[in-house]
Order: C-alpha cells, then sequence, then structure tokens
C-alpha cells in the first residue's frame, strides 16, 4: 500500500514538474538581430507578429526593426544599396524573390547560400519547386520565401457597385464603358496612387494586352518591347489612365485603397497586400465589406510575387539571423503571418482554415491559374532595369507617347541585358 502511494506520489510530482517546463527550451543566443525591410504603418503588424515568436524562441536576443518606410521598398532598396556597398549590412533583409534578388545581390557576391538550412528544415518539400528556383541558383539558394502575393487583383466595395448600378468589369473595354457610367456620377473610376502604382497597373494591362506567353517572351528577349504588341500596351495604359484620379501622385497606395473604401472611387488595382490593410486596418469582411476579381481580361492568370529574406555576407549576428531565418521557414511562422498580411503562405502544408475568405480564394486561384511573374515586385526584372523602368514611366505619364515609351522600354531592356 505504502509503496503504491509513493509511487502515485512520484508521478503526480513528474507530472507537476513536466507541466512548469516550457514547450520548447529558449536558446542560448544574445545580442542583436538588425531586421531591414519596408514592412510599416499598416503592414508592420504582420512582421511584429513573426518578430514576437522569434522573441519567444530567442529572449536573450535584442531584435532591431529597421523599417524604412515607402510602398513596394521604393526608398529602403537606395539605402539597402547604400549599406551592402559600403561594408555594413542589416543582418537580413526583406528582399523580392527572382531578379531583384539574383540578377542584384547574388550576382554582386553578397549572400550567403542557405541551402545547409533549407536542407536541415525539410523545406526543399516544404516550398514549390518553382517558387525555390527563383530564389536560387546552379550555385546555391539564397533567400527564404514568407508568403505568396498576387498582383493582378482589382478590388471593390459590392453595396457602392449596387449604388451606382455597376459591375465589375471582366474586360478592358467593359471596364471603359462602366467608367463613364461613374464619370457621369462623379465618381473616380480607378484610383492610383504614386508612380510605383503605376508601375503596378501597368503590368496587369501589360498581362491583358499581351496574354501570359508574350508576356513571358518580353523577359526572355524573344518579344521587343518596341513591337507593334509592345505599343498596344502603351497604348492600352494610356487610355486606361484618363479614368484615374489626378492627385495619384500625392497619394499613398493606402489612400487609394481609402478611396475606394470611403466611394470617392469604384475600383483600384493593386496586390493582395490591400486586402490585409481593409481587413485588418479598416475591418471590413472579405466578400461582403469589399471583393475582388482578376484584373480586367486576366482571369485565369496569376501575376504573383513573393517577399523573401536572405542572410548577407559579412551579417554582425549571423547566428541570429539564421535563427529568424528558421522562423520564417516555419508553419509556424509562415501561418501567423500570412493571414495578416493579406498573402498566401509560400509552403504547400498551409492550413488554409487559418485565412479568410480572400486568402482561400487565392490559395485556390494559385493552385490552378497560369501563373507569370512580377515585374514592379521584382520576379522578371533585375534593379537596373527596375530603377530604369521608373523613369520610362515618368516619362509617359507626362508624354503619354506610346511609341517612345515603347522605344525606351526596348533601350534599358537592351542596356540591362533582356533583350537578346
Amino acid at each position: 500500500m505504502k509503496n503504491s502511494l509513493a509511487k502515485l506520489l512520484f508521478v503526480v510530482a513528474a507530472v507537476a514538474m513536466l507541466g512548469a517546463l516550457p514547450a520548447q527550451a529558449a536558446s542560448n543566443l544574445s545580442g542583436d538581430l538588425e531586421i531591414f525591410s519596408w514592412w510599416a504603418g499598416d503592414e508592420g503588424p504582420a512582421l511584429e507578429a513573426l518578430i514576437d515568436i522569434y522573441k519567444k524562441e530567442n529572449p536573450n536576443v535584442n531584435v532591431i526593426n529597421a523599417t524604412v518606410t515607402g510602398g513596394s521598398g521604393v526608398n529602403a532598396k537606395s539605402v539597402l544599396k547604400t549599406r551592402m556597398l559600403g561594408g555594413n549590412p542589416p543582418d537580413s533583409f526583406q528582399v523580392h524573390a527572382g531578379q531583384e534578388l539574383i540578377g542584384t545581390w547574388v550576382k554582386a557576391d553578397r549572400m550567403e547560400d542557405l541551402t545547409p538550412i533549407f536542407k536541415a528544415n525539410g523545406w526543399m518539400e516544404a516550398f514549390p519547386k518553382g517558387l525555390i528556383k527563383l530564389i536560387g541558383t546552379d550555385k546555391g539558394i539564397w533567400s527564404v520565401p514568407v508568403n505568396i502575393h498576387r498582383s493582378n487583383v482589382m478590388w471593390f466595395v459590392p453595396a457602392n457597385l449596387k449604388k451606382w448600378g455597376v459591375e465589375a468589369p471582366k474586360t478592358w473595354d467593359e471596364f471603359f464603358t462602366v467608367a463613364e457610367t461613374l464619370k457621369a456620377k462623379g465618381v473616380v473610376p480607378l484610383a492610383l496612387a504614386q508612380n510605383w502604382t503605376a508601375n503596378h497597373l501597368w503590368e496587369s494591362v501589360a498581362l491583358a494586352a499581351l496574354g501570359a506567353d508574350k508576356w513571358d517572351a518580353l523577359w526572355s528577349g524573344d518579344l521587343a518591347f518596341d513591337s507593334a504588341d509592345g505599343v498596344k500596351v502603351w497604348e492600352l495604359f494610356g487610355k486606361v489612365l484618363k479614368y484615374t484620379n489626378s492627385d495619384a501622385t500625392s497619394l499613398s497606395w493606402q489612400q487609394a485603397t481609402d478611396m475606394v473604401v470611403d466611394g470617392r472611387a469604384a475600383f483600384n488595382v493593386m496586390g493582395d497586400w490591400a486586402a490585409g490593410y481593409m481587413a485588418t486596418t479598416k475591418k471590413l469582411a472579405p466578400g461582403s465589406g469589399f471583393a475582388w476579381s482578376a484584373s480586367p481580361d486576366t482571369t485565369g492568370e496569376f501575376m504573383f510575387l513573393a517577399d523573401s529574406f536572405g542572410l548577407p555576407k559579412g551579417a554582425p549576428h549571423r547566428d541570429n539571423a539564421v535563427a529568424w531565418l528558421k522562423v520564417l521557414g516555419s508553419l509556424e511562422g509562415s501561418d501567423t503571418f500570412n493571414p495578416i498580411k493579406g498573402s498566401i503562405s509560400a509552403r504547400l502544408d498551409s492550413d488554409l482554415s487559418k485565412y479568410n475568405a480572400y486568402g482561400q480564394s487565392a490559395a485556390a486561384d494559385f493552385g490552378k491559374d497560369r501563373i507569370v511573374g512580377s515585374l514592379a515586385h521584382g520576379v522578371t526584372a533585375n534593379e537596373g532595369f527596375m530603377n530604369d523602368f521608373a523613369s520610362v514611366m515618368e516619362m509617359f505619364l507626362k508624354s503619354r507617347n506610346a511609341q517612345a515609351a515603347a522605344k525606351a522600354s526596348q533601350q534599358i531592356a537592351v542596356k540591362n541585358g533582356i533583350a537578346k
């Protein structure tokens, strides 16, 4: 009897001790971790959710959230370039998967190969092979993807469209008809913001005008930017711009989205970070408070981009940075970050029950649509071309000369090694 009681007490004590132990032992890492990104303001909560996971696992590490404001990283990339070339890299930095990463920092031999980390954590099977190809070369894998965003999305508020007696257009010809009705009611048909959002709109218009095969042919050098097809892109884009707001250059992408939310504008073509903004910041319910469709003439095509983080050579706190990358690539990190950000997981084993109606819709489309890469967000072209293209866009916004813009695009394609 005494022995039985002693055994019982021992078991109870053991269970109590186990319950008092943390679910995962904290690491012994200490010092700083500087995370460089452009996720500030309304995009900040998603990043902070990742940082919270990191801090729980690494409580003795001081995390420095070094964000640089500016949509699509327009300001951050300039600061990063100065730091990287000056021998002062952050521990890890945000970069778009594709040529923005490969054609810039990998080409300059500034990144560490992450293949050992991918293999050790089972990520070679966790991420799509096509995505790994975009973040890798024959010499290694260079960043950890944290999401999949869709670029070619048209956003609207169903109640507003019903009030105005219009429907979301499936083609640009339908849009032009709807736009005249909206203008007569004093409504801006298409909200636009500062110049990078014009680049963003341009790529959806280009995909509509060219189709997926010819879009891809631009970046393989098999279709010239100043071909008849290339000129038609700029002509269609110029026609679309006639239905945008005159104060676009003074607005952020959030402010352009606000125009749609509050009924000053009907539509906005923006990446699905707008879904995160409207659901999280504006507290609108996906599907009823706000809704979406593929941008006109791109149904069945998914123009994607992926945010990722890499490990620069000479990172001051390398071990801390490696631990950060492990959080980013984990299932927990992915399914914590993406529902807040408005994106979908880059992993194949994501739990879609954690995502709202938009996220589930985007995941379904990503699984069945034709996938093409974004120009405005670094997939199809290197940073040199992207910087030069911004100048071409500025020229076109002033002149609206389709022939000149197409010719200038071909010239920068030759300059940056895209055109054959």
